[in-house]
């Protein structure tokens, strides 16, 4: 019996699934809430079933691609179901698919409930802007929300370099252009260079992947755009590292320099298991650009400071580190008190701060106050 994708595809939305695994000799795994769960009483595919699966999902283009390359990203919609990002792959002489579910509808970052500070780096008129994170933190949910806040709040022109387009973006006070790597344009590098002639305000870049990317996106930055990325950072100290170490030793200090001037916001997060079970909530580093951040960002030798300084800035500045953001999320019970020291930087200064005792290490700034976040639905 021939296998029905769409099917597949309509259940896993209904389970509340992220992802879509298919794999040849096994059933079509499902990641709900960060495990992977098999579909009940499904047959185990084969090589077959998933070859005809690519050759129905792709365009004539994208199976030719597929074939030289064996391996491409591209997007998949289904009427009525829902979008997703698919990446195919060649292993063991079959084909591998792995699809990640794209909400129809962005949420705005009152809906994400995202701290304020969020809405504050997207009201910047100029500089770059980074959401890091591991590969399913949520990051394009971040940065699709702080462009529709963008979309909502004032009117400019928008452009998208995206690997593929996730979120569809409608028109409302703005223009949003967005352009799809290998459909629309033939790399982010070019893309981003073809922006600077469009007169953005806006530009997003998917991802900043090489060295020629990055190198483009500070320009645009530095002749007065809004450049919004994503990195595979795990936080700010991580992020500054791997700007500068993708430029060979003699230019590094001056790229160091140019970035320290230019980064306006650093919002690193990874996603943490709800307490009731059901879904999961994002922990939260943010960094925002400030004389004593910009001080450390230029000396090489203080970066180890940066996460003082960015807990010092909570209430002047609403910056917060992961374990800042952790408390929040416990005081709010949306956590457990387990998973937040497991996910925590400091297990043993977390312990003492739960217990009311203050630590000696001068990491300031930890009276945050709570807000009721009962009804945060996070989708990764």
């Amino acid at each position: 019996m021939e296998v029905d994708i769409n099917h597949i595809l309509q259940v896993a939305l209904k389970g509340g699934a992220s992802d879509i695994h298919l794999k040849a000799g096994l059933p079509p795994m499902f990641r709900v809430d960060g495990s992977l769960l098999p579909l009940r009483d499904s047959p185990r595919l084969t090589p077959d079933d998933l070859s005809k699966i690519a050759t129905t999902i792709m365009a004539k283009n994208q199976r030719e691609i597929f074939r030289q390359k064996l391996d491409y990203d591209f997007s998949y919609g289904v009427a009525g179901v829902g979008r997703f990002r698919v990446n195919a792959f060649q292993q063991k002489g079959s084909i591998g698919l792995v699809f990640r579910v794209i909400p129809f509808k962005v949420k705005t970052l009152e809906q994400l409930l995202m701290p304020k500070v969020v809405a504050k780096i997207a009201d910047e008129r100029r500089g770059l802007v980074l959401v890091t994170g591991a590969t399913g933190s949520g990051k394009s949910t971040t940065l699709a929300a702080m462009i529709e806040y963008i979309n909502t709040t004032r009117t400019c022109h928008v452009m998208t370099i995206e690997d593929p387009i996730e979120f569809l973006i409608r028109d409302k006070r703005s223009v949003v252009n967005q352009r799809e790597v290998g459909t629309d344009t033939a790399g982010f590098s070019e893309a981003l260079r073809s922006a600077l002639r469009q007169d953005p305000d806006v530009i997003l870049v998917g991802e900043m992947r090489d060295k020629e990317t990055i190198e483009t996106a500070l320009t645009a930055a530095e002749t007065g755009h809004l450049v919004l990325s994503t990195l595979h950072t795990v936080d700010a100290v991580d992020t500054v590292s791997r700007i500068v170490g993708v430029f060979p030793p003699h230019e590094q200090k001056h790229i160091r320099t140019l970035f320290s001037n230019l980064i306006r916001g650093v919002i690193s997060q990874r996603l943490v298991p709800k307490a009731d079970g059901r879904g999961r909530v994002p922990a939260m580093e943010i960094m925002v650009s400030t004389a004593r951040i910009r001080e450390l960002l230029m000396d090489e030798d203080r970066l180890t400071e940066l996460r003082e300084a960015i807990a010092k800035g909570n209430v002047s500045y609403g910056m917060q580190t992961f374990d800042q953001s952790l408390m929040t999320l416990l005081q709010n019970d949306l956590v457990t008190y387990e998973e937040a020291l497991l996910q925590c930087t400091n297990p043993d200064d977390f312990a003492l701060r739960v217990s009311g005792v203050e630590a000696s290490d001068g990491g300031g700034g930890w009276g945050v106050e709570a807000e009721s976040n009962d009804s945060f639905d996070f989708e990764p």
